[in-house]
């Protein structure tokens, strides 16, 4: 399993700073060491990376900082504390379930000869903290920002509020304007930002692709940080544009602050191989739900009846987040063959740690078996044309508001994926309609979610938008259509 695709790993004196940066969850997490001292920042769920890094450097992990209790994934910080005996440092207001260390505004922690310094920056979050490293002679090196500011933009406020209810979100923008002013905007140029998230992440919405850059650039570049921009206008810029979060991050949050199961019993438990007749049995005794983890294309030409598509290969664990809205959601998974505990893995990073096991075999044991199978019917983009010159089709377009509206198929409908139980409601289950996103992977598990509801008559576009657009055989424009579902 590759659990990091960028890894950022830098020397300055003796001070060692790597970025362990996981693609899926558009995820930084920070290791540092010095003199046979280890800490690490915002650690995902599995502790085996960082356990093993420590042992690279013959180092002992001292500290695990937590920059604030996270709401797009379940950290591993209780699993990697007792596991190492180090402990969990939380910035000021945090109040834990669990034995941590609330650090002062300003606090200096010593990992080996070099310093951590906890920096409050409220906003995100009340006990949101940025960490300033401090190297051997003195030199401030960088700061690990968490999700107070990233690379071109800062983390959104209005999540705390779905946990806190006498916060909202205009209070936490006024707050974290504060923290921007006052703590980070005087801070020097030099210093290098290390972010807890990269462009992708529903911690923001306008991060950039970079996971690293000065905090000078940031001062020339990041909208938020605009010393021209008066508290209202602040606050009425980091506001605009907001999506309703995923529904699983509260409960990711409670998680973080409550506690959660140990990850090697979810793993035991999350990889058991189950027979045909036994993941049947549990299919129809339990409330499970089957996630086939599939490549799109593959799942259409067959898969167990009411299975929804959420291929591995592309951001899973957050579309489980977005589209299962309950983390306590029994699962049963069928993979291909030697990616189960990947899978149980990423669900764990989000949550969701009731998988029951997975088919053993996967799907070609089921049809052996002679169990009843399913498909789904596909079109490519040329039969399209066909069919669209022969008559008038309905065309849903289920990628994101904002792709729909920089650019689309003249007569697509918006039924963002993100959305879809609002979507189910619009929709014709009497009318034919073809669906596509940008490339495949979200149409299939739109068209998977709604065929387990009784939705039949859905059509997936293989290739996606991408391939329509190339194709050069439909009128596409950039102008929003008034059939936005959504």
């Amino acid at each position: 399993m590759q659990k990091a695709i960028a890894t950022l790993y830098q020397k300055l004196n003796t001070m060692k700073v790597e970025q362990i940066y996981t693609g899926c969850l558009a995820h930084a997490a920070y290791y540092i060491e010095n003199n046979g001292e280890a800490a690490v920042f915002d650690p995902l769920r599995e502790t085996s990376p960082y356990i093993q890094r420590a042992q690279k450097d013959n180092a002992k992990i001292k500290y695990i900082f937590e920059t604030h209790f996270h709401a797009d994934f379940v950290s591993g910080h209780i699993d990697l504390a007792k596991e190492t005996g180090a402990s969990i440092v939380y910035g000021p207001g945090a109040k834990p379930g669990f034995e941590a260390r609330i650090a002062a505004d300003g606090q200096l922690f010593k990992v080996g000869n070099i310093f951590v310094k906890a920096i409050h920056t409220p906003g995100h979050t009340m006990e949101s903290t940025t960490y300033l490293l401090i190297d051997e002679d003195g030199t401030e090196h960088g700061i690990v920002t968490g999700d107070t500011l990233f690379i071109g933009d800062v983390g959104r406020p209005d999540l705390a509020q779905h946990v806190v209810e006498d916060l909202s979100q205009e209070k936490l923008a006024s707050l974290l304007f504060d923290s921007l002013r006052n703590k980070i905007l005087p801070l020097d140029d030099k210093l290098i930002v290390y972010p807890g998230h990269g462009a992708g992440s529903a911690c923001g919405k306008k991060m950039s692709k970079e996971t690293t850059d000065t905090l000078g650039h940031q001062k020339q570049t990041n909208y938020a940080l605009n010393p021209a921009l008066t508290r209202e206008n602040f606050i009425r810029e980091i506001l605009t544009g907001l999506v309703p979060p995923p529904a699983y991050f509260p409960q990711n949050v409670l998680m973080n602050i409550k506690g959660y199961k140990n990850i090697d019993a979810v793993l035991k438990q999350g990889t058991r191989a189950l027979s045909v007749d036994a993941f049947e049995a549990a299919a129809n005794e339990t409330n499970a739900l089957i996630i086939d983890t599939r490549h799109a294309d593959t799942f259409a030409q067959g898969f167990i009846p009411n299975a929804i598509n959420i291929g591995i290969d592309g951001s899973f664990a957050t579309w489980v987040g977005t589209l299962i809205p309950d983390v306590k959601q029994e699962i049963l998974i069928v993979a291909d063959k030697g990616r189960e505990e990947e899978i149980i893995t990423r669900l764990a990073r989000v949550g969701y740690d009731n998988a029951l096991g997975y088919l053993d075999g996967g799907f070609e044991a089921w049809k052996k078996a002679g169990k009843e199978t399913d498909e789904i019917r596909w079109v490519n983009v040329e039969r399209l044309s066909e069919i669209m010159s022969a008559e008038e089709i309905n065309i849903l377009d289920v990628r994101k508001k904002s792709e729909y509206d920089s650019e689309h198929m003249i007569n697509a409908v918006n039924a963002p994926l993100d959305f879809i139980n609002d979507a189910m409601q619009v929709i014709n289950s009497d009318k034919t309609y073809y669906v596509h996103c940008a490339g495949g992977y979200r149409s299939m598990t739109f068209i998977s979610i709604l065929r387990s509801r009784g939705y039949t008559n859905l059509v997936n576009v293989k290739g996606g938008f991408s391939l329509i657009k190339e194709s050069r055989l439909f009128p596409v424009t950039d102008y929003v259509c008034p059939t936005t579902l959504l």
